[in-house]
């Protein structure tokens, strides 16, 4: 694994959520007036029952001796939940998270029977698959008809991420476009964490950050989740308002692939305008 990645990674994990926390959220008092947001380090270090300066050498991304007692103090300091505690552990574990399988587009493993058959029955709701770098691998028609072909999209830009911030489609299409996005910026950075030597996401998150200001500000939350449950409201072109539940299933195995499925919200008409979507595109073809 590359050590100044992940030691970078985990300075700037640890700076943005500690800019999230006041001193009323952990007990402290307000204090004088603050040159920036969140708590202090000296703060923090109190919380944690270390010295300012080991947590402020920790935070600069600098080579450490770090105990598991001291990371749960850390972590407890910091208010953070599950899926953030056990990404701070994994960035702060000198044990490196190969890849079991290579995920190039032109390498990329095949989806395995099983999954591609479960993907093509869930006709009545959207689905797609993607692998640990959210390159999209698998869809379903219904995700084509709400979403877009994605065989017109170039293979390395079928990523759901660049998607996201690259074409207006996509912003059109979700009313509800920063929960709907930091949703997957959640899951983007549980696996940048894992494979945070892997040089390709240092390129990727360089080449996205200059195309859109946008993933900047949202990429330095510092959100982490494995599997966020988002509601989604779609204004889509031709069946107009709908509203879908996501459900992220991460897939059991070595392949690291994730199934994303929209399922219509109970008590709406999507499911019904998700249904005459579908048959027109079926009576095109015809």
């Amino acid at each position: 694994m590359n050590k100044d990645a992940r030691l970078s990674a985990l300075a700037e994990f640890l700076s943005a959520h500690r800019a999230r926390l006041q001193p009323v959220d952990v007990g402290l008092p307000a204090g004088t007036r603050r040159r920036t947001p969140g708590l202090r380090r000296e703060e923090v270090a109190q919380l944690a029952g270390v010295s300012t300066t080991w947590y402020t050498w920790l935070e600069q991304g600098r080579e450490i001796t770090v105990s598991t007692q001291v990371m749960e103090c850390i972590a407890s300091a910091l208010r953070l939940n599950e899926d953030e505690r056990h990404y701070l552990f994994t960035l702060a574990s000198e044990q490196p998270i190969q890849p079991t399988v290579a995920t190039d587009t032109e390498t990329a493993a095949p989806i395995p029977p099983s999954l591609q058959m479960l993907l093509t029955e869930l006709a009545s709701c959207p689905a797609i698959i993607s692998d640990r770098r959210c390159q999209i691998v698998g869809w379903n028609e219904a995700a084509a008809a709400i979403f877009m072909d994605f065989n017109l999209v170039p293979p390395e830009d079928r990523n759901l991420i660049w998607l996201l911030f690259t074409r207006k489609e996509f912003r059109a299409l979700a009313a509800n476009w920063y929960e709907f996005v930091c949703g997957f910026l959640a899951i983007f950075r549980y696996y940048y964490g894992r494979y945070v030597g892997d040089p390709w996401y240092g390129a990727f998150i360089e080449r996205l950050s200059k195309q859109n200001p946008d993933f900047v500000s949202l990429w330095n939350r510092n959100d982490v989740s494995p599997g966020p449950e988002v509601f989604i409201e779609f204004r889509h072109a031709k069946a107009g308002k709908m509203l879908f539940d996501l459900s992220s299933l991460q897939v059991q195995g070595q392949t690291d692939l994730r199934m994303s499925v929209y399922t219509p919200s109970l008590g709406s008409d999507t499911a019904l305008k998700l249904k005459h979507v579908m048959d027109r595109l079926n009576t095109g073809k015809s």
